[in-house]
């Protein structure tokens, strides 16, 4: 049977919302923890933690991307709207990365360096991630075209990473427009720390060619096959990378398997797509399927609680004093965030649309007082 669009939005949702979860333990353990409890094994668990929700958000936008093109071209839009509406959507988020910029420079008045501003940070990218992938739509116009140049580009970039940060680096080119290709900011070589089109932007194309399989007409008939595939796909390149990682001959001069070699990029989208598999298993047969779930309130409003969360960890409306709590305390300041961004999300969907009501009520003529 096909399964419902909202079932399979309520699956990207609920990784969404997964790699909320894992953005906050992260970001809140980093900005809060003292120096002891830094070298406890539940920050290094909680900082490993911490490298998968970037890569997760940015391959659920290829999927999305995936089925808002499907869905789209099946109604019968034409294909030059489509890529116009899509890639507006991704320069809207591109433009509101550079937003987010401003705001961090203006809140952190006085200590943020105006080079802060130019920084490459994860909404950036998913926005240019977004504009790529509706031109390359665009150029490919079958479903299975596009899986295949979606996996392609996906390899393409992951390949010529190593090469740009290193060998072939365009630092001929101003800083500012480096740091989109490697991340180099103003610092001279690219910085780990940051997400550049290399390599991040091939977590979305990775994204993008599962999306276009899991919506052709026998994904969509046979959900479960289809994504034991996709898992055993992503199992697959776990076991290649780690292969690739020990054979003695080296494509590269410079290796760097934790940052730029295309096989620990392989690592990573394998581990997606197990998650992919674990969070169809937990929503379909487990308990994802009961009740409301706070991770699918979370995965539905997830730009919202990224911006407004980061204020409140790292910036000056901290919770907790930076850089000087116990792991109790800590913890407790987690729990915090995590509430108060799932009530700043519920409140979010339920004024979602009614900014027309409230106008109009602020509108309405005022009531003669009843007489006698």
């Amino acid at each position: 049977m096909h399964e419902s669009a909202k079932k399979r939005i309520a699956y990207i949702d609920w990784m969404r919302g997964l790699a909320c979860v894992l953005m906050f333990q992260t970001h809140c353990y980093d900005s809060w923890l003292n120096g002891a409890e830094r070298s406890t094994s539940l920050f290094r668990w909680s900082q490993l933690g911490g490298t998968l929700p970037a890569p997760l958000f940015l391959f659920l936008a290829g999927i999305s991307f995936a089925l808002v093109t499907d869905k789209s071209q099946r109604k019968g839009t034409p294909a030059n709207e489509i890529a116009a509406t899509t890639i507006r959507r991704g320069a809207e988020i591109f433009g509101l990365g550079l937003l987010f910029r401003v705001q961090e420079f203006v809140l952190g008045w006085g200590w943020s360096p105006w080079t802060d501003l130019l920084r490459v940070d994860i909404l950036n990218t998913i926005g240019a991630s977004m504009m790529l992938m509706g031109v390359a739509c665009r150029a490919v116009q079958t479903r299975t075209g596009r899986i295949w140049m979606a996996a392609g580009v996906a390899a393409g970039i992951a390949l010529l990473t190593a090469p740009l940060w290193t060998t072939w680096a365009p630092n001929w080119l101003p800083w500012y427009f480096e740091t989109y290709i490697n991340g180099v900011h103003n610092l001279g070589q690219p910085q780990h720390w940051l997400f550049p089109i290399f390599p991040w932007t091939a977590f979305a194309f990775a994204g993008l060619a599962v999306g276009f399989f899991l919506f052709t007409d026998w994904a969509q008939a046979r959900t479960f096959q289809a994504l034991l595939a996709t898992g055993g796909t992503g199992a697959a390149l776990i076991v290649l990378s780690e292969w690739f990682d020990k054979i003695p001959y080296r494509l590269y001069t410079t290796y760097d398997y934790w940052h730029s070699s295309p096989q620990f990029l392989m690592m990573r989208v394998g581990i997606l797509c197990l998650i992919l598999l674990a969070v169809y298993a937990w929503c379909r047969w487990g308990l994802g399927q009961i009740g409301f779930s706070p991770l699918v309130q979370l995965g539905q409003t997830s730009l919202l609680v990224y911006w407004v969360h980061i204020e409140f960890v790292y910036g000056r409306l901290s919770i907790l004093t930076k850089h000087a709590q116990t792991i109790p305390r800590a913890t407790a300041g987690l729990i915090v965030i995590f509430l108060a961004m799932l009530l700043l999300s519920l409140a979010r969907t339920r004024l979602k649309g009614r900014g027309g009501e409230f106008a109009a009520w602020f509108r309405k003529p005022a009531q003669p007082a009843a007489e006698g």
